[in-house]
């Protein structure tokens, strides 16, 4: 990879031990050279209303440059009822707004869905690229990342104790760096 790209994390999930977000943190101190991995928050956004579109509170401005500052984004989310949770939602569509403005468009992308369950989130990873491909986010196809049981995946400091799991992990951040510079658009 020529140069080091920006990839904004967004977790889906916003409880306090939350095994999403300490996932996204492993991803961070894993990331192979040249990507730069950063978690941008989610949670103190607005519910997304069209009223704000043309005067938007200062956290949907900030958030949006973040979203465009970006050079990749990473979904790492839980499954709530079959689909994505409600504030992740509700970023992906803040960010996108207004129509034809949107702060997702081109930028390539990957989903890793995290459950304590067995399928792994296998809902939420679809919903999500379902929503994304509509945002013209080139998500990233294989490998795909439903990681299930997830409440035995990590050791009281955070760490991934599952050796395949990390090595999985570790070859779906090479295969996102390689997606990355596919399809990052040419400058």
């Amino acid at each position: 990879m020529s140069t080091s790209k920006n990839v904004a994390i967004f977790v889906g999930s916003l409880r306090k031990e939350s095994l999403n977000r300490k996932l996204a943190n492993a991803l961070i101190a894993m990331a192979p050279d040249g990507l730069k991995l950063d978690i941008v928050e989610i949670g103190n956004l607005p519910l997304f209303s069209q009223d704000f579109e043309a005067d938007p509170p200062q956290t949907v401005r900030d958030f949006k440059q973040r979203v465009q500052d970006a050079d990749a984004v990473l979904f790492v989310t839980p499954e709530y009822n079959r689909s994505v949770p409600g504030v992740l939602k509700n970023a992906i569509d803040v960010a996108s707004r207004p129509y034809g403005q949107s702060a997702w468009s081109g930028k390539p992308g990957a989903v890793i869905s995290l459950s304590p369950g067995a399928i792994g989130g296998f809902g939420a990873n679809q919903h999500l690229r379902q929503s994304m491909v509509f945002l013209d986010v080139p998500m990233m196809q294989q490998p795909e990342a439903y990681i299930g049981n997830a409440s035995k995946l990590f050791d009281d400091k955070g760490e991934i104790t599952n050796d395949s799991t990390r090595e999985f992990l570790q070859k779906f951040l090479q295969s996102f760096a390689q997606w990355i510079e596919r399809n990052s658009p040419k400058k």
